[in-house]
């Protein structure tokens, strides 16, 4: 059997590394009791697989966990109705479980499945020509930006990857965008979206709202379809 849990990233643990966050999710496992499957070996660890990553000091509505189960645990699915409550109570402020579901079929993972992710970004700057800039720059036919790929720096077309973007919102000195960004074939970052627009403005604060998976040329999330358990 395979979980999927959905949890919230806010506030102070924004900052906590990758490795950081598996282990707040091992020890909150272990205290809402869930035989979890191990790997074999001389170092046996949990069998969690983690979505798309977070770059540290984002926020993220939207952040997703599967976690294989012990298949030798008997472990009734009517039973884990009130699990999204148990984790919750296990993890600390600012990570927050707000969807547990059991997979039919676990199908890809979810760094494959997801293809685009909705983002919030605040920036900091003028806000006079934010929205004539962002125009240009969705109706550039290229936008190449430089990529260190493990040491080996390349020159890489962005623009595919904005799907869509707009100003949401702008006030004194902070632009607020709202972006869908590609993750296929290689992830688009806000960070990079950020230096696109151009030296006046400045990264300030990033939230991811949304991953999405495409199903027959429709947009879900990762938790459908599948046998809904806890909080929807």
């Amino acid at each position: 059997m395979r979980l999927r849990v959905r949890f919230t990233k806010l506030g102070k643990v924004r900052f906590l590394s990758h490795r950081d966050l598996a282990r707040i999710w091992e020890r909150a496992l272990r205290r809402a009791e869930l035989p979890v499957a191990y790997s074999q070996g001389f170092s046996p660890r949990p069998k969690l697989h983690f979505g798309l990553a977070l770059s540290t000091g984002h926020e993220s509505l939207g952040e997703y966990l599967d976690v294989d189960l012990d298949p030798t645990a008997a472990l009734a699915v009517e039973g884990l109705g009130d699990l999204t409550a148990r984790l919750s109570a296990a993890l600390p402020d600012g990570i927050e479980c707000t969807a547990v579901a059991v997979l039919d079929h676990p199908g890809p993972s979810l760094q494959e499945a997801v293809t685009r992710c909705t983002w919030a970004i605040e920036l900091e700057g003028p806000t006079d020509r934010a929205e004539e800039v962002v125009a240009a720059l969705l109706a550039a036919p290229s936008i190449m930006v430089s990529r260190d790929r493990k040491g080996r720096v390349t020159e890489d077309d962005i623009r595919p990857g904005i799907l869509s973007m707009n100003v949401t919102e702008l006030s004194g000195t902070v632009v607020c965008l709202r972006a869908d960004l590609g993750t296929q074939p290689r992830t688009l970052r806000p960070s990079e979206l950020v230096a696109a627009l151009g030296s006046p403005w400045s990264e300030r604060r990033v939230c991811r709202l949304h991953q999405w998976v495409e199903d027959d040329g429709a947009l879900r999330e990762p938790l459908a379809p599948v046998v809904a358990v806890g909080a929807p």
